[in-house]
């Protein structure tokens, strides 16, 4: 049997997980975690063959959440599950350790053939990110500049790039117009950057974003 740890703070998404596995076969034997500290409290109680992980949970940043488990039980397989598009967060989740990437957009053939592959110690990785993160390989600088920036910062790098205004984000991350200004100013502060157009520039230039 292969212990799964479901690790998400929507009980319908456990609940449609937790589905997709019984449907496939009985091999699957899943478990439930809704919080960061819940996870790495059942993974110190507890063994997992893999942790299927929310990058977006209510109590800690996921990416510290995953840092963590690395640290502690560097050889369980994460699979990252996150509504963020791939573009967001793929490359820090991998370079934190994940052994995958998935949006929750996938089929559900799509999760179970990741979950085959990561369960069994492979990669679990598209041929985007593939991409990305060969590009990341060749110019590891790039990589280390945006790589400072907090998950926030990097949601924020990603939208202002993708041509959102701030009035824009700050209403879908119900932020004030205020906060999205302080976040932009910090990024550019990071990334010696002086204006958004050169943070779009910058996110075309390091892939972060595509020309459509």
């Amino acid at each position: 049997m292969i212990d799964v740890l479901i690790a998400d703070d929507h009980p319908l998404i456990r609940k449609g997980f937790r589905q997709i596995l019984a449907e496939d076969s009985d091999m699957y034997t899943p478990h439930e975690a809704c919080t960061g500290q819940e996870v790495l409290d059942k993974t110190a109680e507890n063994h997992f063959d893999i942790i299927l992980l929310d990058i977006t949970l209510p109590d800690m940043n996921g990416l510290d959440v995953l840092k963590e488990l690395k640290r502690k039980h560097p050889r369980i397989p994460i699979l990252i599950i996150s509504i963020h598009p791939e573009e967001q967060y793929a490359v820090s989740a991998m370079k934190a350790g994940a052994s995958g990437y998935l949006t929750k957009g996938s089929a559900p053939d799509e999760l179970l053939s990741a979950i085959e592959k990561v369960s069994g110690g492979g990669k679990w990785i598209t041929p985007t990110l593939a991409d990305k993160l060969a590009y990341l390989i060749e110019d590891e600088e790039s990589e280390i500049r945006h790589g400072i920036l907090t998950m926030r910062e990097l949601q924020v790098l990603y939208m202002l790039a993708s041509g959102k205004t701030a009035k824009e984000i700050a209403g879908e991350l119900f932020l004030s117009n205020k906060t999205i200004f302080f976040y932009r100013d910090r990024i550019m502060k990071k990334l010696d950057l002086k204006s958004t157009s050169d943070i779009i520039r910058y996110a075309l230039r390091h892939k972060i974003i595509g020309i459509e």
